[in-house]
């Protein structure tokens, strides 16, 4: 039975300027799937991310999104699509309230479905809904996260991109996120997760890549990848 792809990415190649990123790197995300990208900082693994939303662009290969052509689009052509960003720093806007950040974003997806409706979004953070008036650059740090995430299910996507959803966040706020990463998953939204804690990542993932040096070193099914011999000397554990 073949997947129906959303990512398609084949041989692909970045560079900043003269430095080579990536070399030839291929990822593959399926409707609906879970998908954890590691390696040590320095691998690639933003840059793999950046390039196929488009902000990376020196780059070759073929970058396919939904089924068509996608290696010349722009970052909001990518959105359109269906795809959303949660970036490593969260890229809220400090000087509009909760309810404008998520608002400013909301539309219905590709089919026209209505999910994730504010309504549910404040259900689903609740601390948001207590800070509806306040503006983003008065929350914490984790509650810009959610914010960050909230707002990128307002897009109903198919694809939602989680850039160290948890990086810098006290350990009950790590909880939460997590938590709402696997109802994320639920909902039949597909995920691609970037984060420190690779068992998290490899627990919740269906199929998983690993970066050195921008090369893919490990792939395959989540479990595997997770038992493998050589996976602590790519992680550096």
């Amino acid at each position: 039975m073949s997947r129906e792809l959303i990512v398609d990415a084949r041989t692909v190649h970045a560079w900043y300027g003269s430095s080579h990123v990536l070399h030839g790197v291929d990822l593959q995300i399926a409707r609906g799937e879970t998908v954890g990208l590691l390696g040590r900082n320095g691998m690639g693994k933003s840059t793999l991310i950046r390039t196929l939303l488009g902000h990376v662009r020196q780059r070759d290969g073929h970058i396919g999104l939904f089924g068509q052509e996608a290696s010349h689009l722009q970052p909001h052509q990518v959105a359109r699509l269906g795809i959303a960003y949660v970036p490593e720093g969260r890229g809220v806007f400090p000087n509009l309230s909760v309810r404008e950040n998520l608002l400013m974003a909301a539309r219905r997806g590709r089919d026209g479905r209505n999910d994730w409706s504010f309504e549910r979004v404040l259900e689903t953070f609740p601390r948001l809904a207590e800070r509806i008036a306040q503006m983003g650059g008065q929350l914490s740090g984790g509650e810009q996260q959610m914010l960050s995430i909230g707002r990128a299910l307002m897009t109903h996507p198919e694809l939602i991109v989680l850039d160290e959803a948890t990086e810098g966040l006290a350990p009950l706020i790590v909880a939460e996120i997590w938590r709402v990463i696997g109802e994320i998953s639920a909902s039949g939204i597909a995920t691609l997760i970037v984060d420190r804690d690779y068992r998290k990542v490899l627990a919740r993932s269906n199929h998983a890549v690993v970066l050195q040096k921008g090369r893919v070193v490990l792939h395959g099914d989540a479990s595997k990848v997770a038992t493998d011999e050589t996976l602590s000397a790519y992680l550096g554990v």
